[in-house]
């Protein structure tokens, strides 16, 4: 009760501080207009509030995804925008507040300026837009980021291997919504894929989640297999579940994945041999700092011939800080997880790429490199929680290797 009552002081506070600014932008107006701005604006905060506070109380209730995820992205959607606002507003009042005592120390006559608060009017207004688009149609924009994997440890019969990763599906999250992951499967298949990799995730919660795709998942092609490994979501822990439940979730999610053709590596590794020559594939159980820690590296890198060129699916990239770099002989490592936070600016062009979800995963998105070990993160397939992207498209990635022997 003590948390519900600060969340609401807290949001109220920030709705009265978003209020005067408002009011400082439409003073001109009439007062018909005024009058009807101020019952939408207090309306809205009151629905978000409502929507809020009703999602806290019942957070231990849920047993499916898609009301939590109504309730975030109906409160995120109008929110974040008058944060924005809010931001920009705070900007006016310091630069008036800092007039004012001049005015004061200089005799000098003080005039009161909203110049911020209407460009925070014009940038809130520009995000609300932009989450609205991400909501309806932004999550379903699916994108192929391609890179090219050199190594002088690829053998040659390797040489321009197309490998395609997808990850964090959150099926549930689509709500029956065929059509866009049809479309997305299609795409897949059009790259011809010689191995295609799941880096975890497939369900938000439940298994059940994930049976009306097993067709359309089954029709995903590649010429020498697919594989996958668990994500942290892929373990019933984050519903109203018991311990039995819970087991009979991931027995069933994991025979899901064999029905859509996927081979799950579980702490366990596989050689893919071309021409007498080979590579090898490992996956891992989730293992993630501040999440499940239940894959072990040790136990999947086990008899793993030491000269192959080596390949690790493991969801969570904190695995690669953590255990993989400088750790192990794992040449790429290919992981999931932060989604880009499904929100953030990428103009490849004037190499800008940002995402808030930076400043929790120093790597979250794209190639790195550290000592000759790779990381690759898929930004994801799906989403989870907000239910839109905003300039994070849902990736599909190829990978061609390169050998350089």
């Amino acid at each position: 009760m003590k948390t519900l009552i600060f969340v609401l002081v807290i949001f109220g506070l920030i709705d009265l501080y978003i209020f005067k600014g408002l009011s400082s932008v439409i003073s001109g107006h009439s007062e018909n207009t005024r009058l009807w701005v101020n019952i939408v604006y207090w309306l809205i905060s009151l629905i978000c509030i409502g929507v809020l506070v009703y999602g806290l109380i019942n957070r231990g209730n849920f047993r499916s995804s898609t009301t939590l995820s109504v309730i975030i992205g109906i409160f995120l959607t109008f929110f974040v925008p008058k944060l924005i606002f809010l931001a920009f507003h705070a900007m006016d009042d310091m630069v008036n507040l800092l007039s004012f005592g001049y005015s004061k120390l200089s005799s000098t006559d003080f005039s009161r300026r909203t110049f911020f608060t209407q460009i925070g009017m014009v940038a809130g207004s520009l995000m609300f837009g932009g989450m609205v688009y991400g909501i309806l149609w932004g999550k379903f924009n699916f994108r192929v980021l391609r890179e090219k994997i050199d190594s002088p440890r690829i053998p040659q019969a390797f040489d321009g291997l197309k490998i395609v990763q997808i990850s964090d599906a959150h099926l549930g999250s689509f709500a029956g919504d065929l059509d866009p992951v049809q479309r997305a499967v299609q795409m897949i298949n059009e790259l011809d894929a010689d191995l295609v990799v799941f880096t975890g995730d497939l369900v938000n919660v439940h298994a059940s989640e994930a049976e009306p795709w097993i067709e359309v998942f089954s029709q995903i092609k590649a010429k020498y297999g697919k594989f996958s490994v668990f994500g942290n979501h892929d373990y019933a822990d984050y519903g109203n579940f018991s311990s039995s439940e819970k087991s009979q979730s991931v027995t069933r999610l994991k025979e899901i994945h064999q029905l859509m053709g996927f081979r799950l590596l579980e702490d366990e590794n596989v050689n893919i041999t071309l021409d007498e020559q080979e590579i090898t594939l490992i996956g891992v159980h989730n293992w993630g700092k501040g999440f499940h820690q239940v894959g072990n590296l040790q136990v999947a890198r086990k008899n793993a011939p030491t000269d192959n060129f080596k390949i690790l699916l493991s969801h969570d990239p904190t695995h690669f800080e953590h255990q993989v770099k400088g750790h192990t002989d794992i040449d790429l490592t290919l992981s999931g997880h932060t989604h880009g936070m499904q929100m953030g600016i990428e103009i490849p062009a004037l190499n800008i790429k940002w995402s808030p979800v930076r400043f929790r995963y120093p790597r979250w998105a794209g190639l790195y490199e550290e000592n000759g070990q790779r990381l690759y993160i898929n930004r994801g397939f799906g989403v989870l929680a907000f239910p839109g992207r905003v300039g994070m498209a849902p990736e599909i990635t190829l990978l061609t290797l390169g050998s350089l022997t």
